[in-house]
């Protein structure tokens, strides 16, 4: 049951607590550039949760079977990067053939997912905070989760700030901004909730 409360734990902490975009400040570009319509950025979640998912599932064994046995680790991160750039690749082959009008919609920002540093930050994480591979798997889920969640959230906030009148000083980019830092703050209040969990 421990390790069950483990995985628990770690999957409500990425989502909430350690929320890569929320609280770590990682992958604010594609959280800022695709929350305006909220069928774009629930794709952009889903396709970001599914790499780094996959990417875990790669980079993960890589470092424990190849990096490190052979002395390696030093080429850790561009060993990441070039694997993220592989699935980043092939997933935008696949919603090219399978879903075009999510490719389409997704537009310029798919290929942004390789220079996304959340997806990097948590393959590299997953390694520096010595998760076991199924620790990881759901770290990276509950990462890719936390991501989809904010960037939902964040586009409902930008669609009801787009319906009201914003004073001309704050349209565009300041109130986007000041939106974000509010619902980054509200994150930050579920801090104990996870360390309650099983209290």
């Amino acid at each position: 049951m421990d390790g069950f409360k483990g995985l628990v734990i770690i999957l409500m902490s990425s989502v909430l607590v350690n929320n890569y975009v929320l609280s770590r400040f990682l992958g604010i570009c594609p959280f800022l550039g695709v929350s305006k319509k909220l069928d774009q950025a629930a794709g952009m979640g889903v396709s970001v949760t599914v790499v780094m998912l996959l990417a875990t599932l790669v980079t993960w064994p890589i470092q424990y079977f190849v990096l490190e046995p052979l002395g390696l680790e030093y080429l850790q991160t561009i060993v990441f990067i070039l694997i993220i750039a592989s699935l980043v690749q092939m997933l935008e082959i696949i919603l090219k053939k399978f879903s075009p009008a999510l490719h389409q919609g997704l537009g310029v920002y798919l290929p942004l997912i390789t220079t996304n540093c959340a997806v990097l930050g948590v393959a590299i994480n997953n390694i520096t905070d010595k998760f076991n591979f199924v620790e990881s798997l759901v770290s990276s889920l509950g990462c890719g989760l936390g991501f989809l969640l904010a960037m939902v959230l964040f586009s409902g906030l930008r669609s009801r700030i787009n319906e009201d009148e914003v004073p001309n000083s704050f349209r565009g980019v300041a109130i986007t901004l000041i939106a974000a830092s509010f619902i980054s703050l509200a994150f930050m209040g579920l801090a104990g909730i996870v360390d309650n969990l099983f209290a």
